[in-house]
């Protein structure tokens, strides 16, 4: 509690292993293979390129080009999908894989769901943002990249 008794909202990633946070300028993390020298995301032990386990972890680029991209337009399934939403509520969403400079696309959802304002090729931002809250009553925080403006 705070000094006016008031509780102090709780901000948690989805996964700690996904990117840092809290921070004043969070990155994804991924990982580097010093054999080969491919990147991974998420981060991975062994490089999926040539299975090397001389990795190590990096902080990815903040900015990147769009890759590719879709618009999903129901419901995931739950489980996997930890989502809020239900069949009432539900909102199509862009989901994309796009290019960092660091030589790794990352699959993500999309601030855009209108496939009119989205184009491959087109540069794209990180951002975070709250994707649910969970049973403590935790804001959980997830990322999404969106077009650059």
């Amino acid at each position: 509690m705070n000094q006016r008794g008031a509780a102090k909202a709780l901000h948690k990633p989805i996964d700690p292993k996904l990117f840092t946070w809290p921070s004043s300028n969070p990155r994804l993390l991924g990982s580097r293979c010093n054999n080969c020298g491919t990147t991974s995301f998420p981060s991975q032990t062994s490089c999926p390129r040539c299975c090397s386990e001389d990795v190590t972890p990096c902080e990815l680029a903040t900015r990147g080009t769009l890759w590719s991209f879709t618009i999903q337009g129901f419901l995931p399934k739950s489980p996997p999908y930890a989502g809020e939403e239900t069949a009432a509520t539900f909102q199509p969403y862009g989901v994309g894989y796009v290019e960092l400079p660091d030589q790794v696309r990352v699959v993500s959802r999309l601030k855009v769901s209108s496939p009119e304002e989205l184009e491959i090729g087109m540069d794209m931002e990180l951002v975070f943002e709250p994707f649910r809250v969970d049973e403590d009553g935790a804001e959980i925080i997830s990322y999404a990249f969106r077009p650059v403006a």
